[in-house]
């Protein structure tokens, strides 16, 4: 398992300064966080003024960067890709970085908006539908009620025009958001956020999927035990079993075997991209 220590010659163009580093998982660097660290990062990130983007990601999205280069370097390009499931974070454990804890997508949402409230960052809620977000306002202002949310907007559920694209950054730039939570499931939003980045003015993309039904109460969450255990794919597909059941019949195995190979030194996955931070400089390909 690659990780990036923090005497390497590389630590400031591969990973945000101080960070736990990073550990290599099928040729995705996943970063070397807990949530409160990532919630700092991300903050510290917004003071300085730099324009990023945060994956969110599980097993079932690093199986698809198997087979899809463009989202595999759209996450090693990522200012943090946090590790959303509890096998991820026992690859970050065993690669050496004990600190390393789960950083759940809605656990993230609901720390960056409890810690920005009082330094008045401002937020926008992209992606759902209009009734999912007023909802999702609603819960959020009740439980933050300094929280600043600058807007909202439901795009629609098809491919968006050039133009479309277009007023839709205008819109969010005269938001003068600090932060865009990006509700659209993955891989859109991983897809979105990295062709938009540089037409936004917002410091922080941050993709976090079902965290907008799940912070709207439309959608159950799995008990804590169940999310810690490592089984919360069979939580949610005894959920959604007609919608799901193809999904971790692939995943599941292929994460296990691939991992293992990996382990073994049966199979290389080299990073490919190895730039940590959209508006990082270049750097030569780290192979691991």
């Amino acid at each position: 398992m690659g990780k990036q220590t923090a005497g390497s010659s590389q630590t400031s163009v591969l990973r945000p300064k101080g960070s736990l580093g990073w550990a290599n998982v099928l040729g995705v660097r996943i970063s070397a966080v807990n949530l409160k660290s990532a919630t700092g990062f991300i903050q510290k990130a917004i003071e300085d003024g730099r324009k990023e983007y945060v994956c969110v990601r599980d097993a079932h999205g690093i199986v698809r960067c198997q087979d899809d280069p463009e989202l595999r370097s759209i996450h090693n390009r990522a200012f943090l890709v946090t590790p959303d499931g509890m096998p991820l974070v026992w690859a970050l454990r065993h690669a050496g970085h004990v600190e390393s804890d789960r950083v759940y997508g809605p656990d993230l949402m609901l720390s960056v908006f409890d810690a920005g409230s009082s330094k008045g960052l401002r937020h926008f809620l992209y992606g759902a539908t209009a009734e999912t977000l007023e909802q999702l306002q609603a819960r959020l202002l009740a439980k933050f009620p300094q929280a600043r949310i600058v807007g909202s907007y439901a795009p629609p559920f098809r491919k968006l025009s050039t133009q479309e694209e277009t007023d839709i950054a205008d819109r969010l730039n005269r938001s003068g958001a600090d932060i865009i939570w990006v509700g659209l499931s993955s891989p859109k939003q991983e897809l979105w956020m990295a062709r938009m980045r540089d037409s936004l003015e917002a410091s922080m993309l941050i993709g976090v999927g079902a965290a907008f039904d799940f912070h709207a109460g439309l959608k159950r969450q799995a008990p804590r035990f169940i999310q810690r255990s490592g089984f919360e794919w069979a939580f949610r597909l005894l959920c959604e079993p007609r919608r799901l059941w193809r999904r971790y019949a692939l995943v599941v195995p292929t994460f296990i075997s691939l991992t293992a190979f990996q382990r073994l030194g049966l199979r290389k996955f080299p990073i490919e991209d190895a730039v940590f931070g959209s508006s990082a400089p270049k750097a030569a390909a780290a192979k691991v």
